[in-house]
């Protein structure tokens, strides 16, 4: 547990000194969004998944070198890690992209390139993320038995490396992406989503999914202080992308699928409600005059837009979501351990 402390702090303190920098990076780069939901519209550095992804990557490496290198350590697959950073690594790199492909201080970007038009088809991007999946099938993640509800075990052979596991990615990464708009609203539902699978893996003793789990939350946190409202800076697909490679990499590493999916929940239906709409709807809001916010579709598309119904301000709006997302890990945990 003490290598583990180590890589959680590493991890907090990394990011939380990055972020500022990152932020004052991106500004000068012209890296920048709007904030649709404030009154001034103010432009913000955007793609902070980058500073939380230097901060996952000192703790991961951390704990690998202090298991490697100082004695009595706990023995470790130190490949499962490493397959796990790499396929967050690309999976942020096509977030990455994604976030430059925006408009710069008002200048319109050239979209007439069939280049440009086809990245941005909704069935073209989560293709991008495809090779995500193949340091995980490489080395053989997971184990090929699982325990479905209802059903009882499934034994999927080969199918589980060649066709599971890259559909997790892609359907998990993308999902991640989804759920997002308000300030904090990402990176308060991801740490409380890593912590209650990094509690449950590692009390059940699966050292490597539980590692992923508590270095990815510990780069959340020290993101949080500067993307909760007002935002000084936002996530962008850098880091909801990444959020999602991580956390089923960590799923896929611990065999942890069912407890996986019950805990990632608000994805899977706000994936649904986005489906309704052919992903053409928003999760954002329109600001009225009192604060609160009010969905900009008549039809329930999001799930934010069941809480504006609620006439919530953009804060109340991601307490009430985190509240939600916390009493279901904490249940989760509860019915499992």
């Amino acid at each position: 547990m003490l290598f583990v402390t180590a890589a959680i702090i590493a991890g907090f303190v990394t990011t939380f000194i990055l972020t500022p920098l990152a932020a004052e990076f991106l500004r000068d780069s012209g890296i920048i969004g709007i904030d649709q939901q404030k009154r001034d519209k103010p432009s913000i550095p955007t793609s902070g998944g980058i500073a939380v992804l230097f901060g996952f990557m000192v703790a991961l490496t951390l704990f690998l070198g202090l298991t490697t290198f100082l004695p009595n350590a706990e023995p470790i697959r130190a490949e499962l890690l490493l397959a796990a950073l790499s396929s967050t690594l690309v999976i942020a790199l096509i977030g990455l992209i994604d976030d430059i492909h925006v408009d710069q201080k008002g200048k319109e970007v050239k979209r007439n390139t069939q280049l440009s038009v086809g990245f941005q088809r909704w069935w073209v991007k989560p293709l991008f993320v495809l090779p995500a999946a193949l340091p995980l099938m490489v080395v053989q993640a997971g184990q090929t038995s699982m325990q479905l509800p209802i059903i009882g075990i499934v034994e999927w052979g080969i199918l589980y490396p060649l066709v599971l596991i890259p559909v997790g990615v892609i359907a998990v990464s993308n999902a991640t992406n989804m759920l997002a708009g308000q300030n904090g609203l990402e990176t308060t539902l991801g740490i409380i989503l890593f912590l209650g699978l990094g509690v449950f893996t590692y009390l059940h003793g699966r050292i490597e999914g539980a590692v992923i789990a508590f270095a990815m939350a510990s780069a959340l946190m020290g993101f949080w202080y500067y993307n909760t409202y007002p935002a000084r800076i936002l996530p962008g697909d850098s880091l909801t992308y990444a959020i999602g490679a991580a956390f089923v990499a960590a799923v896929i590493i611990a065999n942890a699928q069912t407890f996986g999916m019950i805990i990632f929940l608000p994805w899977i239906i706000e994936a649904l409600l986005k489906l309704r709409s052919r992903f053409q709807a928003s999760s954002l809001g329109e600001l009225q005059e009192d604060g609160t916010l009010q969905p900009m579709h008549d039809e329930i598309y999001s799930l934010t837009h069941v809480l504006m119904r609620f006439d919530v301000t953009e804060p109340e709006l991601v307490r009430y979501a985190a509240v939600g997302q916390f009493l279901l890990v904490v249940s989760a945990l509860i019915w499992f351990l």
